[in-house]
């Protein structure tokens, strides 16, 4: 089985999506958008760009704990990951991304 996008529209009518690992686990989540095509073309985007190490700006959250975001090659970002309890464990979400990312399905909650 595959990873999956899944499409959410927010409480005040916007939308998002999150990348899931076959098991359900969310591995990078993006901005919310104004529309739901926003977020369809934000997942373009992931597709396009996951597969790019260049691409991924690892970062220290503001507790110290690993992190990343995954950019556009405007620079822009179009997803966020969880914090992470280790560098090794941030990087093994990073090639989850670049496994999942390209060929996962989406699915509209």
């Amino acid at each position: 089985m595959a990873g999956s996008y899944a499409v959410q529209q927010t409480k005040n009518n916007k939308y998002h999506f999150v990348l899931q690992a076959e098991n359900g686990q969310t591995v990078l989540s993006s901005q919310t958008y104004a529309n739901k095509q926003g977020a369809l073309d934000g997942i373009e985007s992931v597709k396009t760009n996951s597969g790019n190490d260049a691409r991924y700006d690892r970062r220290k959250s503001s507790r110290g704990q690993p992190f990343f975001v995954l950019k556009a090659a405007n620079g822009k970002v179009i997803g966020t990951s969880e914090e992470y309890s280790s560098p090794s464990a941030m990087e093994a979400g990073v090639a989850s991304v670049k496994r999942l990312g390209p060929g996962a399905v989406v699915k509209e909650t």
